[in-house]
Order: C-alpha cells, then structure tokens, then sequence
C-alpha cells in the first residue's frame, strides 16, 4: 500500500471514529435508573423487614403485590424522591428470582413515548427487544396497567435488566397514590413515587454495585447504551453514568453474584450511626450520604 492511500485509510478511520462518537455523545438520556433489587437470605430480609431504625431513615413499606399473569411477591421498599430499593428475601418472590443472589434492575422513562425510542435504539443495534405490561391488581381482581417494560433477553443467569415507562392508566387511579403531570407527557419517577421522603434521612440513591455474570452483563449493556447512559468498561466489569445513579456491574462466576454495596444521598447532613441488619451493614453518616454493604 502506498503512502498516500495509507493516509487516505487512516483518515476515513479517523472521521469514522469521530464522527460515531460525536453522535453517541450527542444522543439524548432516555432512561434513568429507577430501582433495583437483590434477594437476600432469611435473616437478613427479616432484620431488614423488623428493623425499626429503617423506618425512621426512609419512606419504608413491607408490601405483597399481585402483577401479570398472578406473579405474586412480597418486597421490603426504601423509597426516595426519584429512586428506590427492592428487598426479597429466599422464596419471597417465585422462580430463580427469589433464588439467593439474584437481582434486578429497572431503568425508566420521564417522558411518555421514550420507551419507543429506547426499543428503535435497541433494534438498531441488532437486540429487538421482547415487550411486556405489567399489570397491578389492589385488591378487586381487576388488574390495572402499571408499566410497559422492554427486555434484552428472557435467558439469564442471575441478574435481569428492563427499561419501564409508567402508564396513564395507573396514574389516573387513585389507588395509585401518586402526583399530578409537572409537564405534557409526565411519567417521572419523581411523580410516581409518594413525598414521605422529605420526612425521612434518605433523600435519593447515588450509586448501586451488582456482581453479575458474564452472560448477565453482556444482555445488559445493549439496554444501556439504548438508554444513553456513558459506560467505562474496566477488567473487573463496568460502570454506567449519566442515569441519575452510578450503576457498577461487577463481573463475577455463579455463585458471587448479588446486590453488594448500595449508597444513598441524605435529606440533610447527621452524625455516623451503624446499624447491623442480619448479614448487611448500613454505616450513615457523618454528613449528608449511607452506605448499605452486602
């Protein structure tokens, strides 16, 4: 090869690579991190469900809901202004999900129809994603549509990510007991979730660490790039930004897997206080942040 067709190479890899990197970083944030879950063993979920420190440092609920299909679970909620934690413990949830070291996250939606640009973001990429509604049942048998949700992939290990937009529907019910549009097409977290947190010490969730299989977070990372969330892969796994949450994936063999480090930004600043809950510990303070390890 010449000198000068050499150059002409080099130069169209080089505005290729700009010019690819230019149009990722200008893409607009589709989702942002909306809750994740962890099942853990018995006696820490009982710690955590029986712990009367956690109701005073968040909006806290132990609840059994009814979604599609009759899938019944019982979760331990943490709940913020934005964001939330699921806790299940062994059994409390049917299937691998309630199996120890299993966890979830879901990614949402502020805007009623992203989740259509996240599904044409997704097929782009060659991951046409499976489309599901999950439904809430109060209490009546008549199920209400909750959210709209898109996966990468149905086959997984230990750990499953979905992006989620909120439906109208549930909004409109009261029973939901969430707030009005801020906004034309407003299917904000901050509007799904109740304001008891201004009560509490937890304000919001700043970061999450899941160690998930190589599998697992091979399925996940298309989602999130959908999602328009900035990732810096390491040796050890990954780490997604720009979400509302630092999201870190660990990259772990079967059986290391799980939810192991959650931190959270405080309504106002307290002194340290640690509190053991079964095999977790939650150090809070000094200042305005809590650490949860796993």
């Amino acid at each position: 090869m010449g000198i000068r067709s050499l150059f002409c190479v080099i130069s169209a890899v080089l505005l290729a690579l700009t010019g690819a990197g230019s149009a990722q970083a200008g893409e607009r944030q589709l989702l942002y991190y909306n809750h994740a879950w962890g099942t853990l063993d018995r006696a820490t979920a009982d710690a955590i469900e029986h712990s009367a420190y956690l109701r005073e440092f968040a909006d806290f609920e132990v609840r059994t809901t009814t979604g599609a299909g009759g899938q019944v679970w019982t979760g331990r909620y943490l709940r913020g202004q934005e964001t939330y934690l699921e806790i299940f413990g062994v059994g409390d949830v049917g299937g691998q999900d309630g199996e120890l070291g299993s966890a979830g996250l879901g990614l949402s939606t502020e805007h009623d129809g992203d989740i259509d640009a996240v599904k044409s973001r997704l097929t782009a990429a060659g991951h046409p994603p499976t489309e599901f509604l999950q439904t809430r049942d109060f209490g009546d048998h008549q199920p209400v549509p909750w959210f709209d949700a898109l996966f990468v992939t149905d086959q997984y290990d230990r750990f499953g990510a979905w992006a989620m937009e909120y439906r109208d529907e549930y909004f409109a019910d009261p029973r939901s007991k969430t707030g009005p549009a801020r906004f034309p097409g407003d299917v904000s977290r901050d509007r799904y979730l109740p304001d008891a947190y201004q009560d509490k010490l937890m304000r919001n969730i700043s970061l999450i660490r899941i160690a998930v299989t190589a599998r697992d977070l091979a399925s996940t990372t298309p989602l999130l790039r959908a999602g328009g969330f900035a990732l810096r892969t390491d040796p050890g796994g990954v780490t997604a930004l720009k979400g509302g949450t630092t999201l870190r994936f660990d990259e772990v063999a079967m059986g290391r897997t799980g939810l192991k480090r959650v931190e959270f930004e405080l309504n106002h600043p307290v002194a340290r206080h640690v509190e053991q809950l079964g095999g977790s510990t939650l150090v809070v303070g000094p200042g305005k942040r809590a650490v949860w390890t796993f």
